[in-house]
């Protein structure tokens, strides 16, 4: 036969890799073979990702971030709550103990200063408002000072207002103070709460400021009064003044009748 069969041992020809006998690479000489080729490597494994590794890392922290940003929030605005609950609550009073250390807050009674009387005030000053009459109204001159002094007629029908100077008629009703007018006898009205004494003690006829002050509020009276000559009579006026009236001369019956007196008006 002129055809030669390949033989055992023969290089492969290029571009085919040898076979063993199962058909392996390598021949009968394994991983060589007969014609010294090394068998292609297997490829490279590739490593393991972490990527998801991370993903999950970086999960974990963001939520463990935002739980300690609301417990954070939680305790900074409870904290601000019990604050403004404090504030708001009233400090209760400190007992007064003994007299405080040095550096410790002074109290308003520890900074008094030596000698003060307790619960005097300091600042005050004089009052310079004029005293008040016991009618409530203010009198401009000092008690007991004569506003007036001299005789006055009183007639019927015309009552007189003593806190006038001199004494008249005033057109106010309400002011005026006495008035004389017959009933039988010469009568002494007072007029709108007027009060009026007659003075009775034998020894003193002529009373003083002080001693007819000091009767007509608790013996003074708002009754009519029979006159007679020589009769002393204390009475109050409309705006708190005190008068003093002594009876000179009377005369006149029914729309005449008159009665004249020696007058003095005190300031009160």
């Amino acid at each position: 036969m002129n055809s030669e069969e390949p033989r055992q041992g023969w290089p492969a020809p290029p571009g085919h890799p040898p076979t063993g006998p199962a058909g392996g690479p390598g021949g009968y000489g394994g991983p060589q073979g007969y014609g010294g080729y090394a068998a292609p490597a297997a490829p490279p494994t590739p490593p393991r990702t972490t990527s998801h590794r991370g993903a999950w890392i970086g999960a974990a922290a963001t939520l463990v971030a935002a739980v300690i940003g609301v417990v954070g929030t939680y305790l900074v605005s409870s904290n601000n709550s019990n604050n403004s609950n404090n504030a708001a609550k009233p400090t209760p009073p400190q007992a007064q103990g003994p007299a405080t250390s040095a550096g410790s807050p002074q109290t308003p009674e520890s900074t008094a200063t030596a000698g003060s009387t307790p619960g005097a005030e300091s600042s005050a000053t004089p009052s310079t408002e004029p005293p008040a009459t016991p009618t409530g109204k203010p009198s401009g001159k000092p008690a007991g000072t004569v506003e007036w002094q001299g005789p006055l007629a009183i007639e019927y029908a015309e009552p007189k207002d003593l806190d006038s100077a001199p004494p008249a008629e005033s057109e106010i009703r309400e002011e005026n103070d006495l008035s004389v007018y017959p009933f039988g006898d010469h009568m002494l009205r007072p007029e709108d709460g007027t009060k009026v004494l007659v003075w009775k003690d034998a020894t003193n006829k002529t009373p003083s400021y002080e001693e007819c002050a000091r009767d007509i509020e608790t013996l003074g009276t708002t009754t009519d009064l029979k006159l007679k000559t020589g009769l002393v009579v204390c009475a109050t006026t409309d705006d708190g003044r005190l008068a003093r009236l002594t009876v000179k001369e009377l005369s006149g019956l029914a729309s005449d009748t008159r009665g004249v007196f020696d007058v003095v008006v005190w300031s009160r």
